[in-house]
């Protein structure tokens, strides 16, 4: 049965309206770190499933937050991570990598997988755009749109 998929990273304590709205409709929700603060998860976990990684920015709190996740949803397999530079070297048959840190959306096929960082749709930072993704996923196959929030 396909499945929607709200893919977003570095919210920094900011749950927008508009996000919120998005996530609302969604099966599942990726977090790739960098809440800063518990009550991102509070927020986000009564709305779907929810897969989360630690980011450099999530203290105390989170510390029994994984640094990396593995899982599949209908058929394809995820790899997920907050810095790219903490990507694993064996990848085995992730078919989509996902990360954040940069704050900078990324979507690129490299050896056959999906790379994406969503980018930030947290606080503002610099002229930089505020950024997520939602995936749809079926059967083994994904389709990714990146989603502008206006500020």
């Amino acid at each position: 049965m396909a499945k929607k998929i709200g893919i977003i990273s570095d919210t920094h304590g900011l749950m927008r309206p508009e996000v919120l709205e998005i996530l609302k409709t969604c099966d599942c929700i990726l977090h790739g770190g960098d809440m800063n603060k518990p009550e991102i998860l509070d927020q986000i976990r009564p709305l779907a499933s929810v897969y989360v990684v630690r980011g450099n920015n999530d203290k105390d709190w989170a510390e029994g937050l994984s640094r990396t996740l593995r899982f599949t949803i209908e058929g394809v397999e995820f790899f997920m991570t907050h810095n790219k530079k903490d990507v694993a070297w064996e990848l085995g048959n992730a078919q989509v990598v996902v990360f954040g840190h940069t704050h900078k959306y990324f979507e690129k096929i490299i050896d056959n997988r999906l790379w994406i960082n969503p980018g930030s749709c947290g606080p503002r930072r610099f002229d930089q755009e505020i950024t997520m993704a939602v995936m749809h996923v079926d059967a083994g196959k994904y389709q990714v749109e990146k989603i502008v929030i206006e500020p």
